[in-house]
């Protein structure tokens, strides 16, 4: 019996050191869990954005490096967050569909993604964001849409939150980047240990704008049931796209800028 305690005992040592070990490399290499900020930089010159620029966004002593186009008189610019993965470059296929119907846009890398310097945080990212669309504002009189796709749906939903735009579209949202990781992680405590939580959650009950979440049912990255529990939020919702079948980068291709055009029109119209 003795024995068998012993056994037992260096067993559930084992298992608690192992848990313990498990917790502190994740809280010491969360960032590059979190992040996958690798990838190349397209030229604008390799695009059919004719009529854009390269812009450099003061933030916080730092720059973040963008494409801006401007819009046909009357239409509206759509400020756009992109997602967790590469640059924003990669996406140029929509930033010409933007263009081509007459919208201005104004995208750009956060800190520490391929096209600007620094350090990735919530901290930083969110406060790019912010210094993005007053640098819009002060750039242009024209209407302001949100566009927050992924990882983006929390600096879209943080800016939403603080500024007054015409709308505000989420594809593939997080409920919260807290709710993922636990959703990934059950046996982990991650509500003690993650550092960029963005809560989108929180900020979402403060957006006026009028909301459209967009979402896929065969989403593995983000869960379909966020983007519904987000959306049942907002105090303003417009409407909510769930795209069956649909996975996490499928929503371009399923439609989504047929489905946005509709929604920002009755928005700019209320």
């Amino acid at each position: 019996m003795k024995l068998l305690r012993r056994l037992l005992l260096a067993l559930l040592i084992l298992i608690v050191t192992g848990y313990v070990g498990v917790i502190a490399y994740m809280y010491f290499n969360q960032r590059a869990l979190q992040y996958d900020a690798q990838g190349e930089v397209l030229a604008l010159t390799d695009t059919a954005l004719t009529n854009a620029q390269e812009v450099l966004i003061p933030s916080d002593g730092e720059t973040v490096a963008g494409w801006y186009a401007p819009p046909r008189p009357g239409m509206p610019v759509i400020v756009y967050y992109k997602g967790n993965s590469s640059s924003f470059t990669e996406e140029s296929e929509r930033y010409e569909r933007f263009a081509a119907d007459g919208y201005g846009f104004l995208a750009f890398d956060y800190r520490g993604f391929p096209a600007s310097r620094g350090e990735i945080s919530e901290t930083n990212i969110l406060a790019d964001a912010l210094a993005a669309y007053d640098w819009l504002d002060a750039k242009s009189d024209a209407p302001i849409l949100i566009w927050g796709r992924s990882l983006g749906s929390g600096p879209a939903s943080y800016v939403a939150s603080q500024r007054e735009a015409v709308a505000l579209l989420l594809e593939t949202p997080f409920l919260s980047a807290l709710n993922v990781a636990a959703e990934r992680y059950p046996i982990l405590p991650v509500a003690l240990v993650m550092q960029d939580q963005f809560r989108n959650d929180h900020w979402i009950e403060d957006v006026s704008e009028p909301v459209l979440v967009a979402h896929g049912t065969a989403d593995r990255t983000i869960d379909v049931t966020n983007g519904e529990r987000l959306y049942a939020r907002a105090p303003n919702p417009d409407e909510l796209w769930i795209v069956d079948g649909a996975g996490h980068s499928d929503l371009w291709d399923a439609g989504i800028w047929d489905r946005a055009k509709p929604f920002f029109d009755r928005a700019m119209n209320r």
